[in-house]
């Protein structure tokens, strides 16, 4: 066992807290970046769609269906964003997986990735986003998950939805698919069951009135 004077033990402590320091002060200031693109800061604002989800800056979606009552098997929701170094930091920060192969360059090189990459539960929180735009109120009731590929840090990606069987009583099975768009490449493929309520009647009512 190595044994420290008191001296050097409290030379190794400091040292140790000022590394932590730094690199808490480094996070902290990425993650306020990351919160400031989802408007979650002053100077920047979500978009009020007046439906059930807000719209971020250069976020897209496209679904094939507009009214709750209409939801068939065949419907689909598409849900695209860059997946930020901030985003990554951020997601660190709020989730306590601090893995260096998602914020140590140096580290991550070593590994079989050969870089960082993106969590892979930051990448599949993508198809919850597409969930949260089909039209109604949408409540996961479970998800089922196959991580293919990883996602590299400033990469697109677009999570697919599709409605393959109505359970009944509101409630669906749904494919869930996430592809990077750089070559097109599905990274996660899985199943969810959802449910989904009718809106607010507040929400609903400003929803009709787009």
């Amino acid at each position: 066992m190595t044994r420290y004077t008191r001296t050097e033990a409290g030379d190794l402590t400091t040292a140790w807290v000022e590394a932590t320091k730094h690199w808490t002060e480094s996070l902290l200031e990425a993650q306020r970046g990351a919160l400031a693109a989802v408007g979650l800061v002053e100077d920047v604002e979500l978009e009020d769609t007046k439906g059930t989800a807000y719209a971020g800056p250069e976020w897209e979606f496209e679904r094939s269906v507009e009214s709750p009552d209409a939801i068939s098997v065949g419907d689909t929701v598409r849900f695209t964003k860059t997946l930020s170094e901030e985003d990554v930091v951020a997601f660190a920060a709020a989730s306590g997986d601090t893995n260096r192969l998602h914020l140590d360059d140096d580290f991550a090189e070593e590994t079989r990735f050969g870089g960082r990459i993106v969590h892979g539960t930051l990448v599949a929180g993508i198809i919850s986003a597409a969930l949260a735009r089909i039209p109604g109120l949408t409540i996961y009731l479970s998800q089922d998950l196959r991580f293919l590929a990883p996602v590299e840090i400033g990469a697109t990606v677009t999570a697919e939805t599709e409605i393959l069987e109505d359970l009944g009583d509101n409630k669906y099975r749904l494919r869930t698919d996430v592809i990077d768009q750089t070559d097109e490449e599905t990274v996660i493929e899985g199943e969810a069951v959802v449910l989904i309520d009718d809106l607010p009647s507040d929400a609903e009512h400003s929803a009709a009135g787009q």
